[in-house]
Formats: C-alpha cells, structure tokens, sequence
C-alpha cells in the first residue's frame, strides 16, 4: 500500500527526521501540561492533578497587582529602546560596511563588531559594572578627572535603559549587521553599474537599489523584534537591576523569576508567563498580517 505523500527514495531523510521530531515532542510539547498550573491553587506535594481548580483567579491576581503595571511599562520601554536604537543601527551598520571597498578594513571592522556576540553574557555584564564602577571604573575615573562627581549609575533609576540598551547594542549590533550584509551579498552589482551609467549618485543607488533589496529581511527581523515585544533579555535584566531601579528595571520575565523561584508561587509564575506567552503570539500575528498588507513581504 503506497502511503500518499510518502516518497521511499527519501526514506532515509525522513528517518533521520525522527529523533528530531522526538526531541520536539518529549521536550516542547509534553511540558506544555503544566500550563494546568496556571489554572491551579498548586502545590509542590499534591501535584498538578492534586491541585485545587481555581479557574483563572492567577490571571486575575497579575492583572490587579501593583506589579503589573510596572513591569509591562518597563518591558515595553526598554524593548521600545531597542527598537528605535538597536535595530536601525544594526542596518546602518550594514549599509556602511556594504560601501567599504577595501575587504581588509571592512573584515576587521566586520570581525570587531561581531566578537561581542560570542561573549557570555555573565562576562559582558562584569565588564559593564566593572566600567561603571563608582570605585574603580573606568568612567568615573574620567568624571572624576574633568571635575565632576562619581556616579553610581546602576543604583541610579534614570540610566537603566541606556545602560541596557547599550550592552544590547555592543553585543547584537554584529550579528545582526552580518543577517542584513548577507541580504545584500545578493544584490546585483548590473544595477549599481546601470544606475551609475544614468548618473545616479551614492544616495540615488542606496535609496532605490540598496535599501529596497534588504526590505524583506528588514520586515522579517521587524515582525520578529515586535512579536518579542513582551520579552526582553531576561538575564541581562537580572544580572543588572537591584531593588534602588526597580522603578525602571523590573520587567515580567524577572518579576515571574521572583513569584516562581523565590516566593514559591508556582501558580501565579505559571499564569505571567502564559499571559506573556499570549501576547507575544497577538503581536507576532498583528505584525505579520500587516506587514503581508503593506510590504507583501511576511513570514507566512
């Protein structure tokens, strides 16, 4: 019998699909049942199906805190930050290093700027508070020696999200430059020869050339970036904040950290982070249907 969409010539490709198919379901899917402890009063010693049934008295819990309003403002302000600095500087990168004609030079700036990508981000965060330091950092060495105070800037609520934003940005900007240089390797050098033949200049040729070959990976990375909107780079969060910034620093991935770990409230961690989860699927799919309407460039 000749199962329909089933080539035997590629029997072989299918089999070594298995054990990544297996892997998906034993360790994606199959932890998906104790999103029942969302919906539960639970406890470590009654299990998941010995929990008391509460319905959704969690999502009520989150939605009423004090906590709540905080940490979506904090998270949605810091990814804002990224959005409007950490993603357009990634592909002004890009654009600058795609016009650098001399393959030395661009490999060593390509290079530099891609290393930190590699650097664990325990280590990136060291070095930040090492710099930063009111002691012995190198930037109130600096402050100190024009006359100015030591600032203890990560005790300081104000500067945050710089202090964030930029740690992301030396440590992505890289590799994301590297996604857009990729793109732009495909960009056929006829049409620069031909706009230059009709007198276009560097500004004509990126604008009508440039940029619009890299529009769909530019909305690929979009809609991606605005579907993780609710989601900021949780240990980097961690690692930085104390309680004098959580004003500005405590975002929904550390608060639901602090209710599931620390506090024990394994039900009300469960119901954030499903909240979280919710909401990042809205964005994903708001983002890509607009996208589909306005570019006819989408994910599906």
């Amino acid at each position: 019998m000749k199962i329909k969409g089933f080539d035997r010539d590629q029997k072989m490709l299918y089999l070594i699909l298995i054990p990544f198919i297996l892997w998906y379901a034993v360790f994606m899917f199959k932890p998906m049942y104790g999103l029942l402890i969302a919906f539960k009063d639970y406890s470590l010693f009654r299990g998941i199906s010995g929990s008391e049934w509460i319905g959704m008295y969690n999502f009520k819990e989150f939605l009423t805190s004090p906590y709540f309003y905080t940490t979506l403002k904090n998270t949605l302000m810091l990814n804002i930050y990224s959005l409007c600095l950490e993603f357009p500087f990634a592909i002004l990168i890009a654009l600058m290093l795609n016009e650098v004609k001399n393959r030395y030079f661009k490999s060593i700036v390509q290079t530099a700027s891609f290393i930190p990508y590699f650097i664990a981000i325990v280590v990136a965060t060291g070095i930040t508070i090492n710099v930063l330091s009111p002691s012995t950092g190198v930037v109130n060495m600096i402050l100190e020696k024009l006359g100015f105070e030591k600032i203890y800037f990560l005790s300081k609520p104000e500067f945050f999200r710089g202090i964030f934003t930029g740690l992301n940005m030396w440590k992505t900007t890289g590799f994301n430059a590297v996604i857009y240089l990729a793109a732009l390797t495909a960009v056929d050098e006829q049409l620069y020869e031909a706009a230059r033949i009709d007198g276009a200049n560097k500004f004509s040729q990126l604008r009508h050339i440039t940029i619009p070959a890299i529009i769909p990976t530019i909305v690929i990375m979009l809609v991606l970036k605005v579907g993780s909107m609710l989601n900021v780079a949780f240990e980097t969060v961690l690692l930085l904040y104390q309680p004098a910034t959580y004003s500005t620093a405590d975002v929904i991935s550390t608060y639901v950290y602090r209710t599931g770990m620390l506090m024990q409230d394994f039900g009300l961690a469960t119901a954030v982070g499903l909240f979280n989860a919710f909401v990042g699927f809205v964005l994903v799919y708001s983002a890509n249907r607009w996208s589909k309407k306005v570019t006819q460039s989408s994910l599906w």
